[in-house]
């Protein structure tokens, strides 16, 4: 349970700091969210926190709009005719 609550915690520092410094890779911070999500989601259901696993579910939805916005996803490979 340890390695995923720090894996979590370490990547969603990540993922803030790619956001935060408004480069070209900031975008890529969208998928250091999801993998903080997906850690502390697999940390809540181990430890029984349901309030957390609730809050981390409404992150993972949020982290997939980022993706979809920042165009990082299956869909930025598609060019506009």
């Amino acid at each position: 349970m340890v390695t995923l609550e720090w894996t979590g915690a370490l990547l969603g520092l990540l993922g803030a700091f790619l956001l935060a410094t408004n480069s070209r890779v900031s975008r890529y911070g969208w998928y250091a969210f999801l993998a903080a999500n997906v850690a502390m989601i697999g940390f809540a259901i181990g430890i029984d926190a349901r309030g957390l696993l609730v809050q981390q579910i409404g992150f993972f939805a949020t982290s997939c709009l980022g993706l979809c916005r920042a165009q990082v996803g299956p869909q930025a490979l598609v060019k506009p005719e």
